[in-house]
């Protein structure tokens, strides 16, 4: 006879306690698979609706803070809520001052988010509805009160003016981009 032994009879059993724990920790996981699965879907949603809406609309892109957003027509909240507006009534793209807002929270669109890491000599690109580019070189970046409206004026030159709030939401940034000249695109 060797000296292992035979279990015999014998199982082993769960307490009450163990099931208790089995079970609130099952349940644990199937909600928070559930939260990320809600979260990852309607992160999928967001950027379909968002692409969809680049092939429709003009589209602004600053390539160095990985921002390209659609750019809808108007600058009231239902707008903003989807993407980033025009200014009614300033430029074109690629004539006069386009003039373009959005929101930098992350409650609402948060397309602007990274503009506050502009640095002078970074480029713009706006793309039309047909896709053609026009591309800017950003010359200026200040804070203004919300009441200063000078800055979606036309000055004479082909521009895009940015703006979004500042990180507290009392003040607002402004991003100038000068076009460039078609030679050096």
């Amino acid at each position: 006879m060797s000296n292992k032994q035979v279990i015999t009879g014998t199982e082993h059993k769960r307490t009450k306690k163990q099931w208790a724990l089995f079970i609130t920790g099952l349940i644990a996981m199937i909600i928070g698979i559930s939260i990320l699965g809600f979260y990852a879907i309607r992160k999928i949603c967001r950027e379909v609706r968002k692409y969809k809406l680049m092939q429709e609309n003009v589209v602004v892109e600053i390539a160095d803070l990985k921002i390209k957003a659609p750019v809808l027509e108007g600058t009231e909240n239902e707008i903003l809520a989807k993407g980033t507006g025009h200014f009614i009534d300033t430029g074109e793209v690629g004539a006069g001052n386009y003039c373009i807002a959005g929101h930098s929270s992350i409650i609402y669109k948060e397309y602007f988010n990274n503009l506050k890491n502009i640095e002078l000599g970074m480029e713009i690109t706006l793309y039309d509805i047909e896709k053609n580019a026009y591309h800017y070189t950003v010359t200026e970046n200040f804070i203004v009160e919300p009441n200063e409206v000078w800055v979606l004026n036309d000055f004479g030159d082909d521009r895009v003016t940015i703006v979004t709030c500042t990180d507290d939401g009392s003040q607002r940034q402004i991003v100038v981009g000068i076009k460039q000249d078609e030679t050096k695109s």
